[in-house]
């Protein structure tokens, strides 16, 4: 996952934001974390959708039933710095869990991604925004 990874990102900074393949006409943002066990800095490409001036990415984790890493990273430390485009900033990450909120956000990354609709039915976890 490392290497598929760096690749997105790689290309993702070389093309001011854009990547191709699977994730072609996606918005994408690249999301620096802290990680929650080993304080050590982690980059993850995501999905995005906005929300008025939210941008709002899913720990869907392709329909697993885990949360992926980044989502408890992001749980022990909310300070996150996001890559959009050729711009970085800082800023405070919020999960969203309640209803009916939380549907509501995940119906707009549905929206974007029709894959999100697959990654819920795969799984019994209610999938985090």
């Amino acid at each position: 996952m490392t290497d598929w990874n760096q690749n997105i990102i790689d290309e993702f900074r070389a093309n001011n934001g854009k990547v191709g393949g699977y994730f072609e006409g996606a918005n994408m943002l690249l999301l620096h974390t802290t990680g929650a066990k080993t304080g050590q800095a982690r980059t993850n490409p995501l999905v995005y959708v906005t929300d008025g001036d939210r941008l709002v990415i899913i720990a869907s984790k392709g329909g697993a039933d885990s949360n992926p890493d980044w989502y408890y990273n992001v749980l022990a430390n909310p300070i996150v710095t996001v890559e959009l485009g050729n711009e970085q900033f800082q800023a405070r990450a919020t999960p969203v869990t309640e209803e009916p909120e939380r549907s509501r956000l995940y119906a707009k990354m549905v929206e974007h991604r029709a894959g999100f609709a697959e990654y819920e039915q795969k799984t019994s976890r209610k999938i985090p925004a």
